[in-house]
């Protein structure tokens, strides 16, 4: 069998995927386009869009149900309706993937072919019984929920954070394994649902990649509505009982019991089955692809963009990724992985917003540093709409007054942290940040007055 030629190949539409195609069609290469299930990936299907929509039905109902003390009176109890809610959230990833396929049905010069790719060489890749080659192979598979060997788990239904999407019935006690950043939306969300939620995390603490007292202070958030959470969990394991399931975390107490059951321990690459071998693309000890700073393999001609390379784990960091490829490939602009500044949000509420350094990685730095830190009580938009848990923390070098990182747990926290996020692309030090004028009220206007109130870290 002949191979069909094409000037480029992307395998995976995720959200590098199709506005790199758009791209390379814009400038005149014919381009194949691989997907082998939902055009979107995670972001679109499963992550961002379905969870967030969600999110905000879940925020309706702690509202209403907080409604008395904000003066409203309401005739009755609030309840909701779960049906309702995951067709909302449905039509909203429905709609978006529409349009996603709309947009690449209408660039004449790329083809859409459904199925699973797999190298033959290091230029060709089958997808069923078609082959392909192209001269630039670019990988956009991204990655799926981890499930570790733990004890029993094959022997009970558990969810992940993909199947979560497709449940029907809201679940009467909801058991969430895992205490990091997919797991605790999860159980904030169906808590104000109505459901029962325990959260078992091995760690000491919950977000273990934050400082200790962003872990407590979300941890406060989750009790305060009723959470059970329990951290330093021990050998995990799980059994059924009944039509529940015991999921059983410490040899000193008792099992929990519920309904259902959440992993949500980490993610893995989808490169196991792509025939990476045949190609001689290098992938690590994880099973992400070994890319640049530029985001080229071993292997001249192959990109790898998104989660499966490993350099972040979100769908802004995969389309940077985007940017990164086009800006080189296309418009001899040289940007680099190495550029961009971390940051990314927990979308519990309050929100957290996050860039750049924490302060245990400034401490480990060595470097000479300054800390402001304001509690949302003392933040008057915070105080007004009756969200003031949380707090706000900046971090600067004492010598040059670079901005070394900030956190934003509080309302509206992840749009305030772009206020500091952008400064430090701009590399302006914590000064422009202490003379700016702000709106008032906002969150985003007590960053000035805590740039002007930093001290020493000790």
């Amino acid at each position: 069998m002949s191979a069909k030629s094409f000037d480029a190949i992307v395998i995976g539409a995720g959200q590098a995927g199709p506005p790199l195609v758009g791209r390379l069609e814009a400038a005149g290469m014919k381009v194949a386009l691989i997907e082998r299930k939902f055009i979107g990936g995670t972001c679109v299907n499963t992550g961002c869009m379905p969870t967030k929509t969600m999110v905000a039905s879940a925020y309706a109902a702690h509202l209403a149900r907080r409604a008395a003390e904000y003066g409203v009176a309401l005739s009755g109890p609030v309840g909701v309706d779960y049906k309702r809610i995951k067709a909302r959230k449905d039509k909203v990833t429905n709609d978006s993937r529409g349009n996603l396929e709309k947009w690449i049905a209408g660039m004449k010069g790329c083809t859409l072919y459904r199925g699973h790719a797999r190298f033959v060489t290091a230029d060709t890749v089958r997808v069923g019984d078609e082959l392909l080659t192209a001269p630039k192979i670019f990988l956009n598979t991204g990655g799926r929920a981890s499930v570790p060997s733990l004890p029993g788990v094959n022997d009970v239904p558990y969810l992940t954070n993909s199947s979560m999407m497709d449940l029907d019935v809201l679940p009467s006690h909801l058991i969430v394994v895992g205490g990091s950043y997919i797991s605790l939306e999860f159980a904030q969300m169906f808590r104000r649902f109505g459901s029962e939620i325990t959260v078992i995390e091995k760690a000491p603490r919950l977000t273990g990649r934050e400082d200790e007292d962003t872990s407590a202070a979300i941890l406060s958030i989750l009790e305060n509505e009723g959470i059970a959470v329990h951290v330093g969990a021990g050998d995990i394991s799980f059994a059924k009982q009944g039509r529940n399931i015991a999921v059983t975390f410490a040899a000193d107490k008792p099992a929990a019991v519920g309904s259902h059951v959440l992993l949500a321990l980490g993610r893995v690459p989808n490169t196991d089955d792509l025939g990476l071998d045949k190609a001689g693309v290098a992938v690590d000890q994880r099973g992400f692809v070994v890319v640049d700073d530029q985001l080229r393999t071993n292997v001249p001609g192959i990109w790898a963009m998104g989660d499966c390379n490993g350099k972040g784990a979100f769908t802004h960091t995969s389309y940077n990724d985007f940017e990164i490829v086009a800006a080189n490939l296309l418009d001899n602009d040289p940007r680099k992985v190495s550029d961009r500044i971390e940051a990314y949000a927990l979308y519990i509420d309050p929100p957290l917003g996050r860039c750049g350094m924490t302060e245990a990685a400034v401490k480990k730095s060595g470097r000479r540093a300054l800390v402001g830190q304001r509690p949302m009580t003392r933040v008057g938009r915070a105080v007004e709409k009756g969200e003031a848990q949380g707090f706000m923390k900046i971090l600067a070098d004492a010598d040059t007054g670079e901005i070394l990182g900030c956190s934003v747990l509080g309302p509206g926290g992840d749009e305030a942290i772009h206020c500091v996020l952008d400064l430090m692309y701009a590399k302006a030090p914590i000064s422009t940040l202490a003379r700016a004028m702000h709106i008032h009220p906002t969150v985003s206007e007590l960053l000035p007055t805590i740039a002007q109130e930093l001290k020493p870290l000790v």
